[in-house]
């Protein structure tokens, strides 16, 4: 599955409509507990393009999948800690965190669901051949986090050559200084940018950088239009709703962050 979006298209108008890549934002979160495997599973099983992750570092220097730089939003730590003081990501173990609940807090039927690490969403999306755009969320607060991902990229045999053949991979954060970081130790690696960069930054951005992934609401037919004439392409984010939907196509996004893959997936096909 080839990703596109890293040959944009550069002239896109109102009355052409280009299907959009489908990404699915923490899995298919809207009806699965959030970055967790069933949310991926079901994201890929739905027809999403590419699954969304969010990766934090803990105790031991291990990638966690979780979106909060702490596990109190979607775990049960807070039960079984009730006296620990620092319960976030990087002051737990990476056998702390595998022992929390994490589908519960979304309903009874995902009781025991765990917090997963970035080994077990690479095997997944290795075997289904789904695209993966991984988000480093807070990288100043994980020293060494760019050498950590580097080596957990290649730790499953053949994923990072497969995933860069077939275009399946893009590393994106909002902490712009990590991703140069990031890019000069794996420059073979795809790298996006979040957010809306000014025209000076697009142009300075545009020597390395792939994609430039605004919030859909900071998003329009001008700005989109000049990241696709300086050779990268656009994901917006999060987009749920069909009207939405509808715009981020007109307005020329290569790929659309929803957590709703399966109700992208049946507007894109009848486009």
């Amino acid at each position: 599955m080839p990703i596109a979006l890293l040959n944009p298209c550069s002239a896109i108008t109102s009355h052409v409509r280009v299907p959009p890549l489908v990404i699915a934002h923490r899995g298919a979160s809207a009806k699965y507990p959030e970055n967790t495997i069933p949310a991926f599973a079901a994201g890929i099983e739905q027809g999403a393009d590419m699954i969304e992750i969010d990766v934090h570092m803990n105790r031991d220097g291990d990638l966690i999948v979780i979106h909060d730089d702490t596990l109190e939003r979607t775990t049960n730590v807070r039960l079984l800690h009730p006296e620990r003081a620092d319960l976030s990501v990087s002051g737990m173990t990476t056998a702390e965190i595998a022992a929390l609940d994490a589908g519960s807090w979304k309903g009874s039927s995902f009781a025991g669901v765990t917090v997963p690490h970035l080994g077990e969403v690479l095997e997944l999306v290795h075997t289904t051949r789904t695209g993966l755009l991984l988000e480093v969320k807070h990288p100043a607060q994980y020293p060494g986090i760019a050498e950590v991902l580097v080596e957990s990229l290649t730790s499953v045999p053949d994923y990072l050559d497969r995933a860069l053949a077939a275009g399946m991979l893009v590393v994106q954060s909002g902490d712009w200084s990590f991703i140069r970081e990031f890019h000069a130790l794996a420059p073979e690696v795809p790298v996006g940018v979040l957010g809306r960069l000014c025209p000076d930054e697009l142009h300075d951005f545009a020597t390395w950088v792939d994609q430039v992934n605004p919030q859909y609401i900071a998003a329009d037919s001008t700005f989109l239009g000049h990241v696709h004439e300086l050779g990268m392409s656009s994901l917006v984010w999060t987009v749920d709703s069909v009207e939405e939907m509808e715009k981020a196509i007109d307005l020329g996004a290569d790929g659309i962050i929803t957590n709703r893959p399966d109700r992208l997936v049946e507007f894109v096909e009848a486009l």
